[in-house]
């Protein structure tokens, strides 16, 4: 299992908030679920308000479709559920240090592969592009009951 670094309790409502804003591509999230995602990470870290992941691990107690679709395919995984990083904030490499830090916890564990999906419907160009620069490909696609198109996405550490 992966060492989860604390996400400050004073930063949740202020890192829900940037989640919220990014809702389309993440998933709004009110107090109490915003709570149990940090929770249940195996995985989260901040960069002040400005940017923040969130990554599970095969055994999370999570019920998104798409980190069931992981699960149903592969035994033993890192999934990254979210990372954002606030507008005022892109162009600084918060996300990128990050997911550094993931990859780098996720070997210590023992982990060998990172997942994560990005919206195909409506389209999440940015995030696309960003993964491939970090070595993702894609492994399949779904459409989700809410209307929603994705792929999913994997990368071996």
């Amino acid at each position: 299992m992966l060492t989860p670094l604390s996400l400050s309790t004073s930063q949740l409502p202020l890192l829900r908030t940037l989640n919220n804003e990014h809702a389309q591509e993440l998933s709004f999230a009110d107090a109490p679920r915003f709570a149990h995602l940090v929770a249940s990470a195996c995985f989260a870290a901040h960069i002040g308000a400005e940017a923040f992941i969130i990554a599970f691990d095969q055994d999370a107690d999570y019920d998104s479709e798409n980190f069931l679709w992981f699960r149903q395919r592969f035994s033993r995984f890192i999934y990254v559920d979210r990372v954002v990083t606030a507008a005022a904030a892109r162009g600084r490499g918060h996300a990128a240090a990050l997911y550094e830090a993931l990859f780098t916890a996720a070997r210590a564990a023992g982990h060998e592969r990172i997942t994560c999906e990005i919206n195909a419907d409506p389209p999440n160009p940015g995030s696309e592009a960003f993964h491939a620069k970090f070595g993702f490909t894609e492994i399949g696609s779904a459409t989700l009951p809410n209307g929603k198109t994705v792929r999913y996405y994997e990368r071996k550490i």
